[in-house]
């Protein structure tokens, strides 16, 4: 074993990283513009495409899903293919679906182009961390994940402010083409520099478990999302989140039962593996509470321009690029639970604050108030990602960010789904019981512009309140984390238990 982790270490030094990282870092950037760009930009889309909240945030969610649905496969598609080959795949990809967004004439087709990027993003996002964890020690780890972050952030930084002024300015469709030549370059660049990193296994592709990830993730995603426009009794809802539930089980035991799984579960027998991953659900799907929340606040309630919008998120994401490599070296150094204490104690306090919205608050105060929580934001991702996969043997160190990736990307979309049909259910009632109390005629125009504005805004409200005690749940989980070094592999042992026993009889 020893001698393997020499010659491991003996190829990590002879691999130029320089060239390698820079090809991935571009990627990585092109990827996360992409998809901040949307969320200031949703909106207007639904007024010119002429399609409501919960059908435009499919834009996002299904994208996202997609995300979902791929990344299990990125162990497999890391020991089947090349670095090489799997970079330029997906960049190729992304480059085509973000043409057919561009050119697409309806919600349709762009969200068919949204489906062709996503399978590019699926690909790469996965890719850069295994590589990542490959070439680089365990005691170098948080400082490089602090360098992925800082050219990580740099995408959310320039996202929403670009966005907001593109679609002041122009058609939403600039945004397309203005990531276009981004993605075009960093295939070329990737063409040019990319090298091969770890080995190919050949391994088998488990159909059935890819079938059945796709059916158990798609239909909780689709019915958490229906629930906004049908309600939590709609017949289609309870059926997509009996097929959802019921795949994920299957496709569970599945996974522990066959030899080479899809994604492997038994990794879960890492207890801080395990704890990290639940705050990483967590914290993502609070921090996706207020991404798509509060574009819509600001714009169809406050009436503020696109580009208000975005420069309100400026700062915090300018902020959480600075603190992203300072956070690697404290980790590196101290580990992530008090990182991880601090950074969740800050995002419960501010996710509270925005439960507290009227239509009168302050530009200022909301600009303060999402910078503090990006800034508790900045000291929870990466920390907390890693302290995980440190504990994780180099062997399991590609299923382990997969699986992170698979629930962080899923843990997601279902926060984003989740909160969008709280704020709509919520919405929708508040108006209802107005209406049905003869509180507000519907004849009286003006009486239920105000009643909507008003019932926009509570819903707001309910839906930040209830990602306050989810992130709640993340605080007093974070206590428990503690700092890790990789332990021996309980997967390797058990494969070799069963064989002495069968010699023996």
């Amino acid at each position: 074993m020893s001698t393997i982790t020499a010659n491991a270490a003996t190829a990590t030094k002879a691999i130029r990283k320089g060239p390698i990282i820079a090809a991935l870092l571009i990627g990585a950037f092109v990827a996360l513009l992409n998809q901040t760009l949307m969320n200031v930009a949703l909106p207007k889309m639904m007024e010119d495409l002429n399609i409501l909240a919960n059908t435009a945030q499919w834009l996002t969610t299904g994208f996202m899903l997609v995300n979902g649905v791929l990344v299990p496969i990125s162990a497999y598609l890391v020991e089947k293919f090349t670095t090489r080959q799997l970079f330029i795949t997906a960049m190729v990809l992304f480059s085509i679906g973000t043409l057919v967004c561009g050119v697409g004439t309806g919600f349709e087709m762009i969200m068919v182009g949204r489906v062709i990027q996503a399978v590019g993003a699926g690909i790469l996002m996965p890719l850069m961390n295994i590589v990542f964890l490959q070439i680089f020690p365990i005691e170098e780890r948080g400082k490089a994940m602090g360098l992925m972050a800082v050219a990580m952030i740099f995408a959310p930084a320039v996202g929403p402010t670009l966005s907001g002024w593109v679609v002041q300015n122009y058609s939403w469709r600039v945004l397309f083409f203005i990531v276009l030549p981004l993605a075009i370059l960093s295939t070329l660049l990737g063409i040019k520099t990319m090298k091969n990193v770890g080995k190919l296994t050949s391994p088998k592709l488990d159909k059935l478990g890819v079938v059945l990830s796709t059916l158990g993730f798609g239909g909780l995603l689709y019915g958490f999302s229906d629930a906004g426009t049908d309600g939590w009794g709609s017949s289609t809802v309870i059926g997509c989140l009996i097929i959802g539930v019921v795949s994920l089980a299957l496709f569970v035991w599945r996974q522990l039962t066959t030899d080479k799984p899809l994604l492997e579960f038994r990794i879960f027998r890492y207890n801080m593996y395990t704890l990290t991953t639940i705050i990483n659900i967590i914290v993502t799907m609070a921090m996706y509470s207020g991404m798509i929340l509060l574009p819509i606040y600001l714009q169809t309630i406050r009436g503020f321009t696109p580009m208000e919008s975005g420069l309100m998120l400026l700062p915090g994401a300018i902020l959480m690029g600075i603190m992203s490599p300072v956070t690697g070296i404290i980790f590196d150094k101290i580990g992530a639970r008090w990182l991880a204490v601090i950074g969740l104690l800050i995002t419960t306090v501010t996710t509270w604050e925005f439960s507290q919205l009227t239509d009168s608050t302050t530009y200022m105060h909301l600009i303060l108030t999402y910078t503090a929580r990006m800034f508790g934001m900045s000291m929870l991702m990466m920390p907390i990602v890693t302290a995980g996969l440190n504990q994780l043997p180099q062997r399991l160190a590609s299923h382990g960010t997969a699986m992170s990736n698979t629930l962080r990307t899923v843990g997601g979309a279902l926060g984003m789904a989740m909160f969008v049909s709280l704020f709509t259910n919520r919405t929708t009632s508040r108006i209802t019981e107005a209406i049905t109390s003869g509180a507000v005629s519907q004849t009286d125009k003006a009486a239920m512009g105000a009643l909507k504005q008003q019932a926009t805004i509570n819903g707001i409200n309910f839906a930040f309140a209830v990602a306050t005690w989810v992130t709640v749940a993340a605080l007093v989980l974070s206590f428990f984390i503690r700092k890790t070094s990789p332990q021996l592999d309980f997967l390797k042992e058990e494969a070799v238990q069963p064989q002495q026993t069968t010699v023996n009889g």
